[in-house]
This record gives C-alpha cells, sequence and structure tokens, in this order.
C-alpha cells in the first residue's frame, strides 16, 4: 500500500496543540504519514510560551536531508522559522530536493499574543521562503507585516494585499480571516486568476490554539494526495471548521485549548 507523505518544518509546542505537534495530528487525521523537521523547541502551553529553543541551522539541514534521501515526500508544511540562519538552511534544502509543493505559513504571533517570529527574520522569509511557496497563508496581521503597512480591513484592501504578496514570488496567497469580525469567517484564495472568497461560519470557542498551525498542514495533506490547490485550500477550510466547531467537547488546559483534529473520530 502506497499511502501519501507530507513533511512539516517547524517548532514544537510543548502542549500538543501547535506546531510540529498539530501538524502530525492533522497528517494522521487526514489519511497522510506525516514526517518533521524540528526548527526550534518551546516551552509552551495553552496560556502562552516561556521559551524558545532554537535548533541549530545544521542540524535543520540534516533533517531535512535524512527525510528526503529515505522518503517520497509529497507536499511540505513550513511554520515556525524564528532564526535567520535556520531560513537560508530551509530554504537551501527545499532548492536540493525540489519539493512538488511547498506550503508557507508565516507564524508570527501565537494565539496567546507572545511573538514568535523575530523582526530581523522578516525579510529573510520575504527574500529566500516566500520565492520557493506554492501556497503563502497569513492571517490578516501577518499579511499587514509582511507587507508593513495596516491591518486590511475591507475585502478589496484584503485582496490588494494578496496581489502584493504574490508579487513576492509565491503562486498563491490564503490570507484567513479568522481576526476580522463578523457572524462568517472569510478567507480569501489569491492566484494570479483572481481572487476567490472562502466562507465558514465563524464558531464562539476560546479554543482556537493551533488553528492557523492545522489550516496549513490540512492543505498540504490535501496536496501530498494530488488535490488542486483550490480544492485542497476548500477541503481543509471544512475540516478545520468541523475542528473548531468540535473543539469544546474535551477540556484541555486553563487558557486558549486546541481544536479538536480527531473531531471525525471521537
Amino acid at each position: 500500500m502506497t499511502v501519501p507523505i507530507a513533511l512539516t518544518v517547524a517548532g514544537s509546542d510543548s502542549s500538543g496543540g501547535a506546531g510540529i505537534q498539530a501538524d502530525l495530528k492533522t497528517f494522521a487525521a487526514l489519511g497522510v504519514y506525516g514526517a518533521s523537521v524540528i526548527t526550534a523547541l518551546t516551552a509552551q502551553n495553552t496560556q502562552g510560551v516561556t521559551g524558545i529553543h532554537q535548533v541549530p541551522a545544521d542540524f535543520v539541514t540534516a533533517q531535512i536531508d535524512a527525510v528526503f534521501a529515505d522518503l517520497a515526500v509529497g507536499a511540505v508544511k513550513i511554520g515556525m522559522v524564528a532564526e535567520l540562519s535556520v531560513i537560508a538552511a530551509i530554504a537551501a534544502g527545499l532548492a536540493k530536493w525540489q519539493p512538488r509543493h511547498v506550503v508557507l505559513d508565516p507564524v508570527m504571533v501565537a494565539t496567546s499574543g507572545d511573538r514568535l517570529l523575530k523582526a530581523d527574520a522578516v525579510e529573510a522569509l520575504r527574500a529566500k521562503l516566500i520565492p520557493l511557496a506554492s501556497l503563502i497563508t497569513p492571517n490578516l496581521p501577518e499579511a499587514a507585516a509582511l507587507l508593513d503597512e495596516a491591518v486590511a480591513t475591507t475585502e478589496g484592501a484584503i485582496a490588494d494585499q494578496g496581489k502584493r504578496l504574490l508579487a513576492l514570488g509565491s503562486r498563491a496567497v490564503l490570507i484567513k480571516g479568522g481576526h476580522g469580525e463578523g457572524a462568517e469567517s472569510i478567507d480569501y484564495l489569491v492566484t494570479g486568476s483572481g481572487t476567490i472568497p472562502l466562507s465558514a461560519p465563524r464558531v464562539a470557542t476560546d479554543n482556537t490554539h493551533g488553528t492557523g498551525c492545522s489550516l496549513s498542514s490540512a492543505i498540504v495533506a490535501g496536496l501530498a494526495k494530488g488535490e488542486d490547490m483550490e480544492t485542497a485550500v476548500r477541503n481543509a477550510k471544512a475540516w478545520v471548521s468541523a475542528a473548531i466547531a468540535a473543539a469544546d467537547r474535551f477540556s484541555v488546559g486553563h487558557g486558549h485549548g486546541p481544536i479538536h483534529h480527531f473531531h471525525k473520530h471521537y
């Protein structure tokens, strides 16, 4: 039996709700075998981040080479990358191994509000990783930060920011609307062909830890299974929306709890 394989290149969340752990749960829930390259260790729980330990760039390279030398990776997700040397190592690894699909989630701020990406890494992200991406998945504040602009508040402004992000080199952009307001949470998929709004009912819950990580990894799972970009994005959004809606079925921690990755199973 041949199984689709996806790789996550991201930071570890010690509480299990976001980062590498959320990505691997997502891959498993969607029927994809998950491999991982850890870029950083975090001391983290549902209430916040208390410490970050960076993995040396040469060991990030060693992990990338080990995975690609043996596994038939169908798609790659890149999450938390906070060091210039690690960004350079990932860019070099992608150039060496040439994966078909790369989804970049420019993780800058945790759900708790803690900043995860150093300011001097933003330009490296723009210059080295975005041009290698099939898709980037910033939320509204991250899209604004990547462009050094104010946060967009209208559909037209969001579409315009998406087009400017495309100009940085990514083949597609998904601007996530979870930070917006209203009864609907609307994401915008921007490609060279235009902008597609994707809406879902906004769920009233505090248990949203790892939502962005899980959405990008769900897209990667779809791409690894052979779905086209729009289909992968639509299916991922539907799955994450259901995982958020089911998040209150259990109680984990005392802050922003995780979404329910295995909502289809229990």
